[in-house]
């Protein structure tokens, strides 16, 4: 049941109630009690308060145009609710970027039931987007609009039948700042999420950008976005060329966020599609050497940075990763930052 604020209601299965002071997310809204507490509380546990609701004897007309008013008002407020911040409590762990998230309704059974599809700005700009997916070999323009800062969009709420739909897309976004120090260039990302994933309950983690376990694809960090002036002019003519054989993808192409850079997520769900059977050993192993041939592949083909997201656990994958360079020496690359849960791999250049 959707509640608004400002509506009373009871608690479903113990005395008491409240009135509803404001609207979490999709699932959660918080309430004030009778005894003056404010507290979340799950939209299932909660039903309307109909004493509190006046019934009147109205005339047919006048009720023709109550319905169509509450109509109207509902369907603007749902819009409303489609967006929400990310975190009423404390700010999440996760870095900053945009993120593509799906929760399952059901944080019993991950398998079934209906999945919620959220789009997530967890950055301090407001971005305009644009939403494509790959349906039966054809592309079809699903959805845009706005999202302002730290906050995330419900998309869409799909059943286990229509998940594949959401497998392979594009995500075009702009960014927006009152009072820029830079301006950015717009973002084009790929969807790419194997169908397996949706359907294996390691899949889905606990995170902090919704309120339950989830998926959560990262579509482009904050720090990989690029600003204009680091590209030169915008007015230069392409010169022509002769087109040449079509050469085989490199493997560091599948995870191009930019021009020359590239965002690499190293959790094992990511790389391999079941690990069953598989010792934290075989998984370290299995990441480690995935680390090395896309930063191979990424030197190989003229990448000037590479950011990996190595997650926020023990740290072991992490400290691996610093240690390979310690011991590389004057390699052709370098870490340049630390980010949370992630580091920025800065490829030298030869003239350099």
């Amino acid at each position: 049941m959707k509640f608004k604020v400002g509506d009373k209601v009871k608690f479903l299965d113990e005395p008491g109630g409240g009135k509803v002071t404001a609207i979490v997310d999709d699932k959660m809204v918080k309430i004030e009690t009778d005894d003056g507490f404010e507290m979340p509380v799950l939209m299932s546990e909660l039903i309307l308060d109909y004493r509190n609701i006046p019934v009147k004897e109205e005339s047919v007309q006048t009720k023709q145009k109550t319905a169509s008013y509450i109509e109207d008002s509902e369907s603007s407020e749902t819009e409303a609710d489609e967006i929400t911040p990310i975190s009423t409590w404390s700010k999440p762990n996760e870095e900053e970027g945009l993120y593509l998230v799906f929760e399952p309704h059901d944080q019993q059974w991950f398998l079934t039931g209906p999945i919620s599809v959220f789009l997530v700005n967890h950055t301090g700009l407001d971005i305009l987007y644009s939403l494509f997916l790959e349906v039966s070999g054809s592309t079809s323009g699903v959805d845009y609009g706005s999202i302002p800062t730290h906050s995330k969009k419900l998309l869409d709420v799909v059943s286990r039948e229509e998940i594949e739909n959401w497998s392979h897309g594009t995500v075009q976004v702009l960014i927006h700042e009152d009072e820029p120090q830079n301006i950015y260039l717009p973002i084009h990302t790929e969807i790419n999420i194997r169908i397996s994933r949706f359907f294996k309950e390691g899949s889905y983690i606990s995170n902090t950008l919704v309120n339950g376990k989830a998926i959560v694809s990262t579509l482009s960090l904050k720090s990989t976005f690029q600003t204009a002036g680091n590209t030169g002019k915008f007015d230069v003519q392409p010169q022509k060329v002769k087109s040449l054989p079509k050469k085989e993808k490199a493997l560091i192409d599948r995870y191009k966020s930019a021009f020359g850079e590239a965002v690499v997520d190293l959790h094992i769900g990511e790389i391999v599609d079941n690990i069953a059977g598989l010792e934290s050993r075989d998984m370290f192993r299995i990441q480690v050497e995935h680390f090395k041939k896309t930063l191979d592949s990424a030197l190989a083909n003229d990448y000037h940075k590479v950011t990996y997201i190595h997650g926020i656990g023990n740290g072991v994958l992490k400290n691996a990763i610093i240690e390979y360079f310690k011991e590389q020496g004057n390699a052709q690359s370098d870490i340049v930052k630390f980010g949370v849960g992630s580091l920025d791999i800065l490829i030298k250049n030869e003239t350099e």
